[in-house]
């Protein structure tokens, strides 16, 4: 086996890695292992590719590392990227200080008041926020 399929393989399992613990740390080392088995095609110098993969590794740990997690924050647990901030909802059952579920698009959502009041089903609310799969409403007039 070459140099160049070591590394390759190593890469790939890095990815491997990468996918059951997805913490964008991996992912470094797989870039660092792709680019070296690439440089490896024209050396073979040990200490060359040693410094390449340390210094690869390295730089994609300070820039490409939290690039994807500043982009992957961006997304909220739900997914619902705000969506349904600001948009009218109907009120299928009565919002108390324990939550209620309101109707936005023909699906149900728990929710819960912005400020703690009580507000009776059939009521038309605003969506002000989302936290995890609990939307917060005020009451609309």
């Amino acid at each position: 086996m070459s140099l160049w399929q070591f590394l390759t393989i190593c890469g790939i399992g890095f990815v491997i890695l990468e996918l059951f613990t997805p913490s964008m740390f991996f992912l470094n080392f797989a870039v660092a292992a792709f680019v070296t088995a690439v440089v490896s095609v024209y050396t073979t110098e040990m200490i060359t590719l040693v410094l390449v993969f340390f210094a690869l590794s390295f730089i994609s740990f300070i820039f490409l590392r939290p690039l994807i997690l500043r982009k992957m924050s961006k997304e909220t647990e739900t997914g619902i990227n705000d969506k349904y901030i600001g948009k009218s909802a109907k009120v299928v059952e009565d919002i108390n200080e324990n939550g209620g579920v309101i109707s936005i698009y023909d699906e149900r959502w728990n929710a819960k008041s912005d400020d703690g009041s009580s507000i009776p089903a059939g009521q038309t609310v605003q969506i002000t926020r989302n936290e995890g799969l609990t939307l917060y409403v005020k009451q609309q007039g």
